[in-house]
């Protein structure tokens, strides 16, 4: 797992055992404030390590920036930390995050079989909530589109922005939907942005913050062109499966590849959705 320092006693960790995920860690004098968690628990435990060797309190609150597998199963390895999320996030754990743990654990027990998922403990439904330990200031930004239930978390004093999957190397709308997401890329631009930690992938500093919003939204708007020639020329999806992310303005380079195949899942998501 990577570990990078990226302002003044905030750090990036990215998963090297799942899709290049990132958590954040903030430490402060009176505890921590972590920014998800990871999938497995080997990694999770080393930020847990980490964060006790740093920091004398430990982590006082574990963010969930939404209720995705990958970003939520470590938090069960810190008990002694508040949960904080959108009450979507808790409702979403709920229905569809616990009926799935206990699948794969199910299928597999020997991949997750300590995780225990956690819930939030502290949850908000407007479009913004603070949260503030040692003078250190996290706005949790509600930024629907990746998922209904996805905040981002900016540090004030830092300029530090977790979007989490709002931005990724590829945008994925699967779980989600095209036009919120467009709202919360634009929420980004927004804000001033020393360095921007995306859900999965590099750190971006902030000479490319913009540039990559706009890629971003041009790759919107050319799948949304693609899947609507696919329905009018009678293709069908068929012909979607086998489109080149790179005919669509994005390398397939990142994530080891994985993104060609977040790129295929939007276009067969939005096929299903035009023609339901």
């Amino acid at each position: 797992m990577l570990r990078e320092r990226v302002s003044n006693n905030i750090y990036v960790f990215t998963s090297g055992l799942y899709a290049q995920v990132t958590a954040g860690l903030i430490v402060t004098g009176e505890g921590a404030i972590l920014v998800d968690s990871m999938p497995f628990p080997v990694e999770a435990q080393e930020i847990a390590t980490f964060a006790a060797r740093v920091c004398q309190p430990g982590v006082r609150y574990v963010i969930l920036t939404h209720y995705h597998a990958d970003h939520t199963y470590g938090a069960f390895l810190f008990p002694q930390a508040d949960v904080v999320a959108h009450a979507l996030c808790h409702k979403m754990l709920v229905k569809r995050g616990l009926p799935a743990l206990k699948a794969i654990q199910a299928e597999e027990p020997d991949l997750l079989e300590d995780v225990v998922l956690r819930l939030p403990d502290i949850t908000f439904d407007s479009g913004e909530m603070g949260l503030q330990l040692a003078g250190k200031i996290v706005r949790l930004i509600h930024a629907p589109g990746h998922s209904a239930d996805l905040v981002m978390a900016y540090v004030e004093e830092d300029r530090i922005l977790f979007a989490s999957d709002t931005m990724m190397p590829v945008p994925s709308i699967v779980d989600g939907n095209v036009e919120a997401l467009r709202a919360s890329l634009q929420k980004v631009t927004e804000l001033p942005i020393e360095n921007l930690v995306q859900g999965h992938g590099e750190v971006i500093l902030r000479g490319e913050v913009k540039g990559l919003v706009q890629t971003s939204l041009a790759y919107l708007d050319t799948i949304e062109d693609r899947v609507a020639q696919a329905i009018e020329s009678g293709q069908g999806k068929e012909a979607l499966q086998w489109n080149n992310i790179e005919s669509c303005g994005l390398s397939r380079i990142p994530l080891d590849g994985l993104v060609q195949q977040i790129h295929v899942a939007n276009l067969l998501a939005l096929y299903d959705r035009r023609v339901c």
